[in-house]
């Protein structure tokens, strides 16, 4: 690969077992959303984002885990317990951070059971 090729983004695609719930779960927790069509939209904050798809497949949705790195790590995870999600929306389950070898993280359940791994490294 040539040294003058630049990324500019990665963007992955995730799906939901309620399009509606999900995105107003992205929306709560900061995420800004830019429909692309019916059934697809894209979650932005900052320079990253990710698709969200109206499409169910329960061993896709189970299987899926994103990685967020964080600065604030402690303030991010503050923020989020600051905005109840497990009383504003079903399904949601919010850890405490977990120190490991490699950094820190805690973990973060949507809606539909997308798995966020969002941490910060040493």
């Amino acid at each position: 690969m040539s040294s003058e090729i630049h990324i500019k983004s990665i963007g992955p695609f995730i799906g939901s077992k309620d399009f509606k719930t999900s995105s107003a779960f992205y929306k709560t927790i900061g995420f800004e959303e830019r429909i692309i069509s019916p059934d697809m939209t894209l979650f932005t904050r900052e320079d990253f984002g990710f698709y969200l798809q109206d499409a169910y497949v329960k061993d896709w949705v189970d299987n899926t885990m994103l990685f967020l790195e964080v600065i604030q790590l402690d303030e991010y995870l503050s923020h989020l317990q600051s905005l109840q999600l497990s009383e504003r929306f079903k399904n949601i389950k919010l850890s405490n951070i977990v120190n490991n070898d490699w950094g820190r993280e805690f973990f973060l359940h949507d809606p539909s059971g997308i798995l966020w791994h969002i941490g910060n490294f040493k």
